[in-house]
């Protein structure tokens, strides 16, 4: 406990899943947790944490820029949006492809033109946690065409940033997780004709026999996020039960 004890933490897609679950983390590790996401309905639950929501669209330029304003200080900025499109290439209208990089890669280009200057201003710098796939430039899956080319931009992005700002202090790193048991994924799991098949073949994919577990996921997030990490930039942590072994 007390990991990140007095760090300003500020977050997307904090609602449910993974975010959320990175959220509770900070939270419980000392931070000032500062939480965003488009479901403001869901995101308010966090607030008896003791966690500060606002309601932000990271596809909308002007509402990040507004949103940035309303921050003073920043220690770690944890980019967790992100949307999966199912489909080949084929089946990938034009619509689909830039809605997929439009939210999984410019809304981290527009959080991170925001924060980190005033990441750059602080003497102690800042780390940044990105959230890209082991579907990306690191392993292929059927149908995941747009959602693999998003996350190994991200990934790219990651390191561009990383080299960039090294000088000033600021850590940036993303994580490549596997398939994790979230609500998204429920979701798309009941809109497929046979549910329970499309679950079974989800964890068939996991060599590890299971899904990821979101505070798994938190873990490395808040490791990543800490001093802990301090020598740490530039990497993809792939976590995803052996699935890209």
């Amino acid at each position: 406990m007390g990991r990140l004890k007095g760090k300003v933490v500020v977050l997307t897609a904090a609602a449910q899943g993974i975010g959320r679950a990175c959220a509770l983390a900070f939270a419980r590790e000392g931070a000032n947790v500062i939480a965003a996401d488009i479901n403001l309905e869901k995101l308010k639950e966090l607030e008896k944490e003791g966690i500060e929501v606002h309601y932000l669209d990271v596809t909308n330029t002007k509402e990040v820029e507004m949103f940035a304003t309303k921050v003073d200080k920043i220690d770690v900025l944890f980019n967790c949006t992100g949307y999966t499109f199912h489909g080949t290439l084929l089946e990938t209208s034009e619509k689909e492809w830039d809605f997929s990089f439009d939210l999984n890669v410019k809304s981290m280009y527009r959080m991170c033109k925001e924060f980190i200057p005033k990441m750059r201003k602080q003497a102690c710098g800042g780390s940044i946690v990105n959230v890209a796939s082991v579907v990306s430039s690191i392993i292929a899956a059927p149908n995941r065409c747009v959602y693999g080319a998003t996350k190994a931009a991200v990934i790219g992005l990651t390191k561009a940033l990383a080299v960039d700002f090294v000088k000033d202090g600021i850590r940036v790193n993303c994580i490549c997780p596997g398939t994790v048991d979230t609500p998204s994924l429920r979701d798309r799991l009941n809109a497929r004709p046979d549910p329970q098949k499309a679950y079974e073949e989800f964890v068939a994919r996991q060599k590890m026999g299971r899904l990821g577990q979101a505070d798994e996921i938190a873990h490395l997030v808040v490791y990543l996020a800490s001093d802990e990490s301090s020598y740490v930039t530039g990497q993809e942590f792939v976590i995803d039960g052996g699935m890209s072994l």
